[in-house]
């Protein structure tokens, strides 16, 4: 069954995961009866504006995962132009298969059942270090990023960063 398939595969990347954690993050299951929910922290990368910052998200996986990606959304408030007011997270990697009917992306940078919750938050944090600005979630972000980023975008990131030291573990 599909249920069982995807199951397996949830549950192989959650312990691949735990043996071979990868730096910068950390991922654990939001409630131990529900599989498909995990928590990831995740560790502002360093010589970033988000240095020392410890933003926690939610990964929810669909239920024909690996098929579909899983979607992300930031529990900790973030600035950022990738990520929308929601705290959604807009990358390609997360993006459903196939063609974007926009042209913004080529189908080998959208989903793939190969990604891994590894390659999923390797983007993550490369997105934090180099946002796109091209096809930004958040579109004042993205203009501060633009043109006053070294101002008003970097004083809103660093109050995200404090406020994540502050919540994270509570």
């Amino acid at each position: 069954s599909t249920k069982l398939q995807t199951e397996t595969a949830v549950t192989r990347r959650f312990l691949e995961l735990n043996k071979n954690p990868v730096e910068g993050f950390s991922a654990g299951l939001i409630d131990d009866n529900d599989l498909y929910r995990w928590e990831v922290l995740i560790i502002g990368p360093p010589d970033t504006l988000y240095e020392g910052g410890v933003f926690k998200a939610h990964l929810t996986f669909p239920k024909d995962y690996p098929l579909r990606p899983p979607k992300m959304k930031f529990i900790t408030e973030i600035w950022h132009p990738n990520v929308d007011k929601n705290g959604d997270v807009c990358i390609s990697i997360l993006h459903e298969p196939g063609e974007d009917k926009y042209g913004y992306e080529k189908p080998e940078e959208r989903w793939l059942p190969i990604h891994t919750v590894e390659t999923i938050m390797i983007s993550v944090i490369s997105m934090l270090a180099d946002p796109n600005g091209d096809s930004p979630a958040n579109v004042d972000a993205a203009k501060e990023w633009r043109e006053d980023r070294n101002g008003e975008f970097k004083r809103k990131v660093a109050r995200c960063v404090r406020k994540s030291q502050e919540t994270a573990f509570e």
